[in-house]
């Protein structure tokens, strides 16, 4: 007899049946819903991969806006100042998971698709990997919430962007992908010039430290290892984000339900489910953990599973759990080592001495850190920037390298202007135009080149001009707007700083050849000030006209 149904009817353990089902009203669609999210899913993050990704800056821009205008984090942030159309990227998601639940976490967060691409691979390795019933780590979730929730109340964003999936996936591309992925276009044009094809050019790589490549290390690897392991299990236990649009599914208007008259127990639907939710044995299905792959959808063949539209939300057989003893206590212990935790914060780079390789006459201490031009000050960065490092990867010169304790502890890894590694264009406001959250404020060409970030300190003891008397100028030549001037020193010329000239572009400290400490550095404005423009010296030279055409 013929099957009725359109996929082969899966046999139960220990049984042999292969009586068929009815046709299901609207299965077509229900069948193509994982093929659609896998679609939307490829839109969104070969995008987003390819912003961090571009060295070559094929990609304006002006662009960037469009593909991280749902990123969650970074559009709250961005929102803090004045919600807008433009900044309600997080309102929209917010809305869309109350209609078909967490869709975020499964189309449009590019570490969730990361986490995919992970068990999609591990899957074609392993044949008969399938995935088990996960409990409900919630006192493990929500003491991440919370505790980025406190520090967020208190003024840091730490615990929001140490956790956050789209700065992870980003630090994760700059930190680690990107260099290797500029090593191997340059192993690629040092071959391909031997045969006199210049199609590729090598490109430089700038400030990679340690810092940049071992925290998006580690992250990396805990999320290898947790999707091994079940899945999404990181965005069900650490991730903040999915843990916030974890509470607006209990109450979304559509749902993925399990139906106890068809469903036979076969184990399909639980064996494919990333998020571990689905408990064939009680027949019920934590819709508050999925993610909306729609895996379990394709999976079922007895028409068991159903998306369609609930009551208001009742507690799943997960949830009627008796409460563990000592949840509020613990709870109440990490809060207050959060609160406790705030009281080291005041370790900042005025505290931190630049250590020397050799030694030197006069060692260079810096109060303040240089934050990017456009941050307007070192605080109103620090509460906005989520530490993406997409700034990090547009930035041309590659000035812009991730923090260690500049910033402060809770402002670890944000970037900051490294003039040891290079300088700030002077024409430049990539940086401005990049940033999701507003952090580093979007300002035209003009107003940046009157934007002073810091100012420049010359300290005399260091200059090889006084101490081996020999003549140098390297910052006078590369300062953009005059304000290191060489003026006469004995026989020969020494540098002088004007401030109100300086906007702390920091060509001078990195042009200056003294080793390990710089003759002349940047300090740091801890608000951003207006430098005065430079002064254009017009050639006066007179022409006799009257005379004789010259050669």
């Amino acid at each position: 007899m013929k099957s009725l149904s359109p996929r082969p009817f899966p046999k139960e353990r220990g049984n042999s049946t292969t009586e068929p089902f009815p046709k299901v009203k609207g299965e077509f669609l229900l069948v193509h819903l994982k093929k659609i999210r896998i679609i939307v899913s490829l839109l969104f993050f070969i995008p987003i991969s390819f912003l961090f990704l571009d060295f070559r800056e094929f990609l304006p821009p002006a662009y960037f806006d469009y593909f991280l205008y749902l990123q969650f984090i970074p559009s709250f942030i961005k929102s803090l100042d004045l919600i807008t159309l433009s900044s309600a990227g997080f309102l929209f998601i917010i809305i869309l998971t109350l209609f078909f639940g967490r869709v975020y976490c499964s189309t449009i967060c590019p570490l969730g698709i990361l986490q995919d691409i992970i068990s999609f691979i591990h899957k074609k390795i392993k044949r008969k990997k399938h995935y088990h019933i996960q409990k409900d780590y919630r006192c493990t979730k929500y003491s991440f919430l919370t505790a980025a929730i406190i520090l967020l109340i208190f003024g840091s964003l730490l615990g929001i962007y140490l956790l956050d999936p789209y700065s992870n996936y980003g630090r994760i591309l700059s930190g680690i992908f990107r260099p290797v992925l500029i090593s191997l276009n340059n192993a690629a044009a040092f071959s391909l010039e031997k045969m006199d094809i210049y199609f590729l050019y090598p490109v430089d790589i700038k400030g990679l430290s340690l810092l940049k490549i071992i925290f998006p290390s580690l992250i990396l690897l805990l999320i290898l290892i947790l999707t091994l392991i079940n899945g999404r299990l990181f965005c069900n236990t650490v991730c903040p984000v999915g843990t916030f649009l974890s509470l607006i599914s209990k109450v979304s208007f559509l749902k993925i339900s399990i139906k106890e008259e068809e469903c036979i127990s076969c184990r399909l639907c639980e064996q494919v489910c990333k998020s571990g939710c689905i408990d064939r044995v009680n027949k019920s299905l934590d819709f508050s953990r999925c993610v909306s792959c729609y895996n379990c959808l394709s999976a079922c063949a007895s028409g068991g599973i159903k998306f369609k539209a609930t009551l208001p939300y009742r507690k799943s057989s997960f949830e009627k759990e008796e409460k563990v003893p000592g949840d509020k206590k613990r709870r109440e212990f990490i809060s207050k080592t959060f609160i406790w935790f705030l009281g080291f914060t005041g370790i900042a780079a005025a505290q931190l001495k630049i250590i020397p390789k050799k030694e030197s006459t006069i060692p260079v201490y810096k109060k303040y850190p240089v934050s990017p031009p456009g941050s307007k000050s070192i605080n109103e960065f620090n509460e906005r920037c989520t530490a993406c490092n997409l700034c990090v990867a547009a930035c041309p010169t590659q000035v812009l390298q991730p923090s260690y304790l500049e910033y402060g502890l809770l402002g670890i890894l944000q970037p900051r202007m490294d003039f040891q590694t290079s300088f700030c264009n002077y024409d430049c406001i990539i940086c401005t135009e990049v940033c999701p959250t507003n952090a580093i404020q979007l300002s035209n060409l003009g107003k940046k080149k009157l934007t002073q970030i810091g100012k420049s300190k010359f300290i005399k003891e260091n200059c090889i001009v006084y101490t081996e008397e020999t003549a140098c100028g390297a910052c006078s030549e590369h300062c953009p707007t005059k304000a290191v001037n060489m003026i006469p020193y004995k026989k020969i010329t020494i540098p002088e700083v004007k401030d109100e000239y300086c906007i702390g572009c920091g060509a001078c400290e990195y042009a200056c050849p003294t080793k390990p400490y710089k003759a002349i550095y940047v300090e740091g404005n801890p608000v951003h000030q207006i430098a005065k423009k430079p002064e254009e010296k017009k050639l006066e030279e007179k022409i006799n006209y009257q005379e004789d055409f010259p050669f």
